[in-house]
């Protein structure tokens, strides 16, 4: 062989390698409920290991919903973002932390301006090891919490996963100005200081 030809499959070895490495990074599945989706895309997307993020529905009863039947509160679900992550890069327990300090965990069945069960807290676990994880990260919380309130978002299996409409994925990159008015009005800011005593970016 030559060493043109050697080199060629040494590079094409080395390509293919590559390429296996790639596809074989590890998946997992994180699904939670804190309010508007909109505002709940944001804050994993900025965390590295997070490979994406998805606005849909969980937890009521209709298949396949569409956002009018949800925000009705007649279908029982609630709106949430699904995370897809790669736990080599980033932990269960960060993605629970960055939720926590995203959400309201001290009212049910609403979150800052919106009202009902649609825009319920909840962490839905995908496996025994993510329902062991949540419920001690709930019971640390609130041990340490900043604020006198109890918690009362539910730790909860997880039901089918319907993906919302295509134009509230990545909203907030969609319609900038219409989604942090959104935000600024529905004071979701202002509580989560009041709450944390910051607002995560």
């Amino acid at each position: 062989m030559s060493v043109s030809r050697t080199l060629l499959a040494a590079f094409l070895s080395a390509h293919a390698l590559a390429g296996l490495a790639q596809q074989s990074t590890v998946r997992t599945v994180a699904t939670f409920a804190g309010g508007c989706f909109w505002c709940m895309e944001p804050p994993y997307d900025a965390l590295p290991g997070v490979i994406s993020t998805t606005s849909g529905y969980m937890g009521g009863s209709k298949r396949n919903p569409t956002y009018e039947e949800v925000t009705s509160g007649a279908t029982g679900h609630a709106e949430v973002v699904q995370v897809v992550y790669d736990p080599g890069k980033v932990s269960y327990e960060k993605l629970l932390e960055v939720f926590w300090r995203n959400v309201d965990p001290t009212v049910r069945d609403r979150q800052f301006c919106d009202i009902g069960s649609q825009y319920r807290t909840s962490v839905f676990y995908h496996t025994e090891e993510q329902k062991r994880l949540a419920e001690a990260s709930k019971a640390a919380l609130a041990k340490t919490k900043p604020f006198k309130d109890s918690i009362v978002t539910p730790v909860a299996r997880a039901g089918e996963f319907w993906p919302a409409e295509d134009y509230h994925q990545d909203f907030y990159i969609k319609n900038p100005v219409r989604y942090k008015f959104y935000r600024t009005g529905c004071g979701r800011d202002a509580r989560l200081k009041q709450l944390w005593g910051s607002v995560p970016h």
